[in-house]
């Protein structure tokens, strides 16, 4: 009798720590450089639909990718989501991001927009483009990212400041196309061609040629996006270049299941979820950007801005080519 009890006891103990066991299972953590306005909604929306909880944690890329090289495997993340290609690629090279393999990503996600392993994968895309001002520039004026070092634009160009990760991309998939020698004498004519100072951010740039202070910029589209929103009588245009080559320089926010996830099968599944229909739209709405699965159309705000050929060279070369592009603006004089 008293053993039955004692069999009874146990038996009730392993039910209860398996229950536990259960509610971990349905719960996932995510480090996220994408900010908590952004993502909160898809992860509200997932919790809704699958009764999945999600905690997260947001910081910049930087200090989120050496939090998770400090933890190791001791990292209560499962998912890492930052902005930027070469950001991603810096967490697989640097082992904290495991291979994942899903027939439903590899359909999602376009090969250009993933990592060649399959370490991480882009879920929503922004375009690194040309804007102009439509009172002093006419669109026939312009055509390549090349150009805006051409004589005709002396004086009338405006960056956003190399130290940020963004132009450091652009220039790292430029060598990636054209070579180092031809790239960095193109980054030496826009140097030649600036009318002021670099500025800190890509709205500073479209403000400084709302003020007269230049023509035509270089920004991610999603910048244009939210200042367009804001002012829809934005005297401002976007020009899509090299669309006779290689076309528009694009970059993504993505995701990567951590090497060390405690719960990698919830983590491979809310992934995939991230790539289908409703959370694409939920993904790239929320910043005005472009769906990384093409079968997803864009916000109808982003569909006005027109079509346009991009540059389908794997985005993994952005981390790889990234410290040459930063020695390479160095050497040209671009701050």
């Amino acid at each position: 009798m008293k053993t039955n009890r004692i069999l009874s006891l146990l038996l009730i103990t392993l039910l209860g720590l398996g229950g536990a066991v259960a509610q971990a299972a349905d719960q996932l953590v995510v480090y996220s450089a994408r900010n908590e306005q952004l993502i909160k909604p898809l992860f509200d929306a997932y919790r809704a639909e699958t009764g999945t909880e999600i905690r997260f944690v947001t910081d910049k890329a930087g200090p989120l990718l050496a939090r998770l090289k400090a933890e190791g495997k001791n990292t209560p993340a499962d998912l890492l989501i930052t902005v930027d290609a070469g950001n991603l690629w810096k967490a697989a090279q640097d082992g904290m991001l495991a291979k994942v393999d899903s027939r439903t990503l590899q359909q999602n996600i376009p090969v250009s927009l993933r990592d060649p392993d399959n370490r991480w994968f882009g879920l929503s895309v922004r375009a690194r483009t040309i804007v102009y001002s439509t009172a002093r520039v006419k669109p026939s004026e312009l055509s390549t990212y090349e150009a805006l070092g051409d004589k005709q634009g002396k004086g009338r160009l405006c960056l956003r400041t190399s130290k940020k990760v963004y132009n450091q991309s652009l220039v790292a998939m430029m060598i990636a196309q054209l070579g180092e020698e031809k790239t960095e004498a193109i980054v030496r004519a826009w140097v030649g061609n600036l009318a002021t100072d670099v500025f800190a951010n890509d709205t500073a740039v479209m403000e400084a040629i709302m003020a007269g202070q230049c023509d035509v910029g270089i920004v991610n589209t999603y910048y244009f996006g939210r200042l367009q929103k804001k002012n829809p009588k934005l005297p401002l245009a976007l020009f899509w270049p090299n669309q006779q080559d290689r076309g528009v320089h694009v970059n993504v926010s993505g995701a990567g299941v951590t090497r060390y996830a405690k719960h990698k099968a919830a983590a491979v599944k809310f992934l995939e979820w991230l790539s289908g229909d409703k959370a694409q739209r939920l993904f790239a709405d929320a910043n005005m950007e472009y769906p990384a699965n093409p079968k997803v159309k864009p916000h109808p705000n982003v569909s006005a801005w027109g079509d346009f050929k991009q540059d389908t060279t794997n985005l993994a070369k952005a981390g790889e080519l990234q410290v040459k592009a930063v020695m390479l603006m160095d050497r040209s004089g671009y701050k």
